[in-house]
């Protein structure tokens, strides 16, 4: 594989691009390493989760780029992109990652506001007299 596989994961209002090629196991996010964008080594655990289940952690060079939502989001929109480009890559990873629930997209999204409301179900102060 010489050419750069490009896949798209989104997550809650997150939405990140990765572009996966042959090297030396570098993730770099917006720019910045992996370690200094997240500073949160449960984060850069679930980010590395597909690659250290498919033992590519070594071979492959990960580019993102990541907007919206939070770190959260962020991370799990990342990890499923990963997961669609190593599924792309080889197809025997499929059957590590499937069980693992990383190919899912999570659908779970903000409620939205009501109106005559305080939030979404939170219902303003009543007042009986």
């Amino acid at each position: 594989m010489d050419t750069t596989i490009h896949k798209i994961g989104r997550r809650k209002t997150s939405v990140a691009r990765v572009y996966l090629s042959k090297g030396n196991g570098n993730i770099t996010i917006n720019k910045k390493k992996s370690t200094d964008y997240f500073g949160v080594p449960l984060l850069d655990y679930k980010l590395r989760q597909p690659l250290s289940l498919t033992d590519s952690e070594k071979k492959y060079d990960v580019k993102v780029n990541v907007y919206g939502g939070g770190i959260t989001g962020q991370v799990e929109a990342i990890r499923l992109a990963i997961s669609k480009a190593l599924c792309e890559l080889d197809e025997q990873n499929r059957k590590v990652l499937k069980p693992e629930g990383l190919l899912r997209r999570d659908p779970r999204m903000v409620e939205r506001k009501k109106f005559g409301q305080k939030k979404a179900r939170k219902k303003f102060q009543f007042s009986k007299r």
